[in-house]
């Protein structure tokens, strides 16, 4: 069954852009709606993809429910979920403070789960819908500097794949995504907080365009994951390796950080 109405957030963002291209070159007729915090990043992508931009603030938590049911009344109820937004900050743990902290989470893994929430008793009683959800190997893999972004994004990524078992008898599939580093604007800001040196800079960074492309062929599979790059899905099993555990420490936060 072709979706109807298909919703991405984050879609200002160099993946979430390709998300929205990927689906609209597949399915000219359905509904896009993109979502994202910048307005006019947002609407070029949306004009792009003759999409509707619904700029958002994410970390507004109580005030999803009214922002989402406005939105299905206008376009219809959402069949096909892309929790793509997402920011990353490489910080010690104390260094990062509350505030900073909190906004970490909320974008990064209280959004995604209110909207999921949002988004299911329609999937449920229709009996078909997809969730995809963009965790990271950050929340796979321990990095320093990471305390409370690779926490959200091992949350996200852990109530997801419960999420799809937990959905497999509605007929709902839920796909995880954990994508290394991928060029980005939150890559490269990432990368402005860390110190530079040989594992910084020849550590495997994937394309957003690679990446959009694998998780729509998931999606078309109702496959479970994904893992890009490639050398990544290495990571899990063999954390505890002195080579991988360098490979992912190139997030190490600034000495004033």
């Amino acid at each position: 069954m072709n979706p109807k109405h298909i919703l991405i957030t984050g879609a200002a963002g160099a993946i979430g852009g390709k998300l929205a291209a990927q689906f609209r070159r597949h399915h000219p007729d359905a509904s896009l709606t993109l979502v994202d915090l910048n307005h006019d990043a947002l609407q070029k992508v949306a004009d792009q993809h003759q999409a509707s931009g619904e700029a958002c603030d994410l970390t507004e938590i109580d005030a999803l429910p009214q922002w989402w049911q406005a939105l299905v009344d206008r376009r219809g109820p959402v069949d096909v979920l892309v929790n793509c937004a997402g920011i990353m900050d490489i910080m010690t743990v104390a260094g990062t403070g509350w505030e900073r902290g909190k906004r970490l989470m909320d974008i990064n893994f209280t959004a995604p789960m209110r909207l999921m929430d949002l988004a299911l008793p329609h999937m449920i009683q229709q009996q078909h819908g997809c969730v995809i959800n963009v965790s990271s190997m950050a929340g796979r893999v321990p990095i320093r500097g990471c305390s409370y972004y690779g926490g959200a994004k091992a949350g996200i990524g852990l109530a997801s794949e419960i999420a799809r078992l937990d959905l497999r008898k509605d007929n709902v599939n839920v796909i995880t995504v954990y994508p290394g580093p991928i060029a980005s604007g939150l890559e490269s800001h990432a990368r402005s907080q860390v110190k530079q040196g040989p594992v910084s800079r020849y550590i495997p960074t994937g394309r957003p365009d690679v990446l959009a492309e694998r998780i729509y062929r998931t999606y078309r599979k109702k496959g479970a994951r994904v893992i890009y790059p490639d050398i990544y899905s290495l990571a899990k099993q063999v954390a505890n390796l002195n080579l991988t555990n360098k490979a992912m420490d190139f997030f190490s936060p600034q000495p004033n950080q």
